[in-house]
């Protein structure tokens, strides 16, 4: 009796996790991937899916485009959960219960993101496979230059990519509050010395905006065009191990 009642129990608990709201978004426009992420395709087996941050969609479909991984499908959930770091690791579990018995191989693509190594260890308990890595700056820099350069002294740095370039209002200075508190920004800011821009494509404008995301923080500002770092080399890695496509 009281087995059954677990598994009823546990039945009902993965049930709510999986009625969480999937991606609802089609569009690659960053104001959908972020409020909607990007919905799965209707696939049949024998393919890879990855479940990955919107923030993220465009550079893995890239990766996937130039390497010949046409074997691989991608779901994103809304980007606007790093907001909720506690939020990622539900949405994942109920991606891959949603997911799995579809996918023959499914993979996460986030690092840590904020989750204080919970989003590892549910992902470990799922038994998928996610990104290596503190956050989406240290795979794009590469994991371990990354070490390197925090040690050496850029500790003090703040990071953008080209998503977050994209989307420094909606990420960075309206959740802080500075479109309606400008004076708080050497409060908030005053800790960092340089604003880093991790390009992963060349662009100037996204170079002009990023140096004026420098300017409105008061920091100095210093490009690196990284690519895509380690999560190319991943999702290589992971193309590998494919099943046969159908």
């Amino acid at each position: 009796m009281a087995a059954a009642s677990l598994r009823r129990g546990r039945a009902a608990r993965l049930s709510h996790r999986a009625a969480l709201p999937l991606p609802s978004g089609t569009s690659l426009d960053d104001k959908s991937l972020t409020e909607n992420g990007l919905a799965a395709p209707a696939r049949k087996t024998g393919r890879i899916l990855l479940i990955a941050c919107g923030a993220l969609a465009r550079e893995i479909l890239d990766i996937c485009n130039a390497n010949g991984l046409d074997h691989i499908d991608l779901t994103c959930l809304p980007a606007k959960l790093h907001l909720y770091p506690d939020q990622i690791i539900t949405h994942v579990e109920a991606a891959v219960a949603k997911h799995r018995a579809i996918y023959d191989q499914i993979y996460v693509v986030y690092a840590d993101c904020g989750t204080g190594g919970q989003l590892q260890k549910k992902c470990a308990d799922l038994g998928v496979e996610m990104v290596p890595g503190p956050h989406c700056y240290a795979f794009f820099e590469g994991n371990t230059r990354f070490d390197t350069l925090s040690e050496a002294g850029e500790i003090t740095a703040f990071y953008l990519t080209d998503f977050l370039v994209k989307q420094f209002d909606a990420f960075v200075w309206r959740p802080m509050g500075l479109d309606k508190n400008p004076e708080l920004r050497d409060m908030i800011f005053g800790n960092y010395t340089t604003l880093i821009y991790q390009s992963q494509i060349r662009d100037s404008a996204l170079l002009d905006k990023a140096h004026d995301c420098a300017k409105r923080m008061g920091l100095d500002f210093i490009h690196r065009h990284t690519g895509y770092g380690d999560l190319e080399t991943t999702l290589k890695t992971w193309g590998k191990s494919a099943p046969s496509s159908n």
